[in-house]
């Protein structure tokens, strides 16, 4: 029988029903009503008690006002006693209170034209080089095609020659081409000399020579001798945030003092050339990238910084072995080094990222939402265990969410996870699609996506998300101190008007 038919095959008219849309703008301005309500519910109870203080105040008579300051010259000794404790508190929470970190102005290194990869470019190269199987071939023109990659990703010098040239001088000049020229601009952007520079942070994973990377830029730059330097190693790409979180803390015990964060990745030595299938993937997605972030715990650059530091979460899951495990540098079976990846990545990224937002929600949630989910995790665990679980809308905290691009899988599940618009992760998916997986220095290519779209207004909090080997789930947030125009030298100065671009999801 034919849907709509009856037994004897006369179709019967069926209306279609459309969703209640009435129904649904009713709730959310319920939602919304409520939300505003319990957001202002201190200042709704203290605006009629200050109404009824300023009334009485009004009625006092001169004889009132001289009978209470006789009051006060019996009491002399209490008020005094008074004074005292009340300006020794706010001396101590002055010199004990966290210093504020604020965001000067950072940096992204935008490669030359002529590192650039195309599809078919990299298809050709990798058939070229004579390493990989037929079926690895195959496996890597899916990767790409659903990558979420564009045609501008670039890869390092060595990459392009024929046969590739992995070598440490290799590696070594790609480090210093991404660290030195995002530095350079940052230098120039912010008139600050190098000798001003007390703390200086360098992330990379995959590439710490002897002596260091953060050696090699002090090296460059002639820092001073006094210079508070730190090298972090084999964190993954969420060390970006613990280079920040790094930053903060020594800010907190060095006064008047700028930090330099430098956060990139190397691909030369870490080019894999074997045919096992999970370690191909990184092959695919990780491209040249890097940035340089300057920091500063100085008052008088408040009003020429752009943003300030107001929390950094970190959560580690390296206790559990498959997490430890699931994004793991080894040697294949033929003794080729490469980066191996999980099929248990996603959802262990997903575990990650509940304990982390379990922990900073409560620090950025209106009480509104916390409220919520607190009456429903109650209601689960004493009514009905079937009662699905409240997830907070943190678009309630944040404007705008620079959602770490690892990959378009990464990207679809945080966007479904956290019930974003497509709007809050276009600048995440469209600098996987212009750059590529760039590992720690992603977060900074997204959040200048945004100030190149003219989006970031002065009070917006922007939520900075990272993930990394461990494994490890990494959030920063930041406050925008003013309407945030793009530095000069901007990544995307060249091409923003083409953004967003559609892509094939």
């Amino acid at each position: 029988m034919v849907p709509g038919e009856d037994s004897n095959g006369v179709q019967i008219r069926q209306r279609r029903r459309l969703p209640d849309f009435l129904q649904s703008v009713k709730l959310k301005y319920v939602k919304l009503g409520y939300h505003y309500l319990i957001s202002h519910l201190l200042t709704l109870c203290l605006v009629p008690l200050m109404a009824v203080i300023i009334v009485e105040a009004s009625r006092l008579s001169l004889d009132d006002v001289h009978q209470l300051w006789i009051q006060l010259q019996y009491n002399l000794v209490s008020f005094v006693v008074f004074s005292a404790v009340v300006v020794f508190g706010s001396t101590v929470y002055i010199m004990t209170r966290p210093r504020s970190v604020y965001l000067v102005d950072y940096s992204c290194y935008l490669p030359p034209s002529h590192l650039k990869v195309k599809y078919q470019q990299f298809m050709e190269h990798s058939k070229l080089t004579g390493d990989f199987d037929e079926s690895s071939l195959e496996f890597q023109r899916k990767i790409l095609e659903r990558s979420g990659l564009g045609e501008e990703t670039c890869v390092p010098e060595a990459m392009h020659y024929l046969p590739p040239r992995p070598s440490m001088a290799a590696a070594r000049e790609e480090a210093e081409q991404v660290m030195f020229g995002a530095l350079d601009k940052l230098f120039a952007n912010t008139n600050v000399k190098p000798r001003d520079i007390g703390i200086l942070v360098v992330n990379c994973s995959l590439f710490n020579p002897t002596p260091s990377l953060s050696a090699m830029i002090i090296n460059k730059y002639k820092m001073r001798g006094n210079i508070r330097s730190f090298n972090l190693g084999g964190m993954g790409c969420s060390a970006g945030v613990i280079a920040i979180d790094l930053a903060k803390d020594m800010l907190q015990v060095h006064r008047n003092s700028y930090a330099i964060v430098v956060s990139t990745e190397n691909i030369t030595q870490n080019w894999y050339f074997g045919n096992k299938k999970s370690m191909l993937i990184p092959n695919c997605l990780f491209r040249v990238g890097g940035a340089a972030v300057l920091l500063s715990n100085r008052p008088t650059d408040r009003r020429r910084s752009k943003y300030k530091l107001v929390h950094v979460v970190r959560t580690h899951c390296g206790a559990n072995d498959k997490a430890f495990k699931c994004v793991y540098q080894e040697q294949d079976d033929a003794g080729k080094t490469g980066v191996s990846l999980s099929k248990d990545l996603m959802a262990i990224a997903g575990g990650a990222l509940k304990t982390n937002i379990t922990t900073l929600g409560p620090l950025v949630l209106p009480i509104s939402e916390q409220i919520l989910f607190f009456v429903t995790l109650v209601a689960k665990k004493l009514f009905n265990a079937k009662i699905k679980p409240y997830i907070p809308d943190f678009k309630l905290a944040f404007d705008h969410f620079c959602i770490h691009a690892g990959g378009r899988a990464v990207i679809d599940e945080l966007e479904k996870n956290l019930q974003l618009l497509p709007v809050h992760a276009e600048a995440s998916r469209m600098t996987l699609h212009r750059f590529g997986n760039t590992s720690s220095s992603s977060i900074w290519y997204e959040l200048a996506y945004t100030e190149a779209k003219g989006r970031m207004r002065k009070g917006n909090r922007v939520w900075q998300i990272a993930f990394g080997s461990g494994f490890k789930c990494n959030s920063a947030v930041w406050v925008a101190l003013r309407n945030v125009k793009p530095s000069p030298n901007n990544p995307w100065e060249d091409c923003i008007h083409r953004y967003p671009v559609q892509l094939n999801l």
